[in-house]
């Protein structure tokens, strides 16, 4: 389970609706809970990144290894851990598509905003499994 408090889910909305028609992508900051009765993850932070696909960004985003390690760094920073990445879709829904998956990483959770006509529609979160072969549906709280 996924569990993203009020700022930082604000924050994201707010990335995705911004950056439409095109995908944006971020990375998402936390904590990891050991308490088996919490449970899960919980995001406290969105940070921005840029989307560095050379082409359409309306229908992919790119990472920079760069950024991703300055996210990393960031919640380190501030007693967190980088929990995962965010990204939005444009006019579509919010799978996880091929190339999310080829692109993903096991141990982090994926969350996809469904923007429609610049506005927020849905989401979902996803979890690659460690061949990046599939990803399961996480519970996702917001």
């Amino acid at each position: 389970m996924i569990r993203i408090e009020t700022e930082p889910w604000a924050a994201m909305v707010a990335h995705a609706r911004e950056s439409y028609p095109n995908e944006c992508c971020g990375a998402m900051l936390g904590v990891v809970h050991e308490d088996v009765n919490r449970g899960g993850k919980t995001v406290r932070a969105a940070m921005r990144l840029e989307n560095a696909f050379a082409g359409a960004q309306a229908t992919r985003y790119e990472l920079r290894p760069e950024d991703l390690l300055a996210a990393d760094k960031a919640a380190r920073e501030h007693q967190m851990d980088l929990i995962g990445i965010y990204h939005s879709h444009p006019d579509c829904d919010a799978y996880f598509s091929k190339t999310d998956l080829q692109n993903s990483c096991p141990w982090y959770s994926f969350v996809v905003l469904s923007i429609q006509k610049g506005e927020f529609h849905h989401a979902n979160s996803w979890l690659p499994n460690v061949d990046q072969t599939e990803a399961a549906k996480e519970e996702l709280i917001y």
